[in-house]
């Protein structure tokens, strides 16, 4: 079999169509030959770095993405819920201390990317299922309890989390997202014949596979898929 591609995941918990990409590119994981990579970065960075404007200051793409979460929801198999007041989540609270959290588990995690991974998606959870706040202390230890992490290592990543070495770090990772181009997430650099290829989005993974030298096979591409 030849080398596994290394391919990077740019996502920030605050936005639905990060947790739609994530969830593919994890369900694909041991399905393509690649090596996944998760980099949480912050996507208001992203955002004021690329000089983005976000949906909901263009009405009509608000009530558009609105909608649409609940298409994406039932194709995707990824039970996204939105929240009463999205605005209010997305651009008002914002996910700066949730990805810092994020970044701090991901720093003393030893061997892989399961925590990062467990602990990335019951912050979504909280978000886009069941409207509960992912600003506060209390949050990040609730939805690491539910990831599984050990009192112990809770406790480590909520004191790391405020350290200048995270801030420093997911600041770096948000930089490094936008020099390969970022305005937006999820964003997926797959590394082919040693050459960064970017996608955006959550609808480009027929071509991501076509890029690659690998076959789309929907967004549950076997029947072990896990439902969320």
């Amino acid at each position: 079999m030849t080398s596994k591609k290394v391919v990077e995941l740019f996502y920030d918990v605050v936005s639905p169509y990060s947790w739609l990409g994530f969830e593919v590119m994890c369900r694909y994981r041991n399905v393509w030959n690649i090596e996944l990579k998760l980099r949480p970065a912050f996507l208001g960075g992203v955002m004021q770095g690329a000089g983005n404007k976000p949906p909901g200051l263009v009405p009509n793409k608000f009530a558009y993405m609105t909608k649409d979460m609940n298409r994406l929801a039932k194709y995707f198999e990824v039970p996204i819920n939105p929240p009463s007041d999205p605005f209010e989540v997305m651009f008002e609270k914002g996910s700066l201390s949730a990805m810092r959290f994020v970044t701090a588990v991901q720093q003393i995690e030893k061997g892989g990317d399961k925590q990062v991974e467990r602990v990335s998606r019951e912050l979504w959870r909280r978000i886009w299922s069941e409207d509960k706040d992912i600003t506060q202390p209390q949050s990040f230890s609730e939805a690491a309890k539910k990831a599984g992490l050990t009192d112990s290592k809770i406790e480590e990543a909520l004191k790391l989390c405020t350290s200048q070495e995270i801030k420093d770090k997911l600041k770096h990772t948000t930089e490094e997202a936008l020099n390969y181009g970022a305005f937006g997430f999820p964003m997926v650099i797959c590394h082919i014949d040693g050459k960064p290829e970017m996608f955006f989005g959550s609808d480009r993974f027929e071509l991501m596979a076509n890029c690659m030298g690998e076959k789309w096979l929907g967004p549950t591409p076997n029947s072990s898929a896990s439902k969320l």
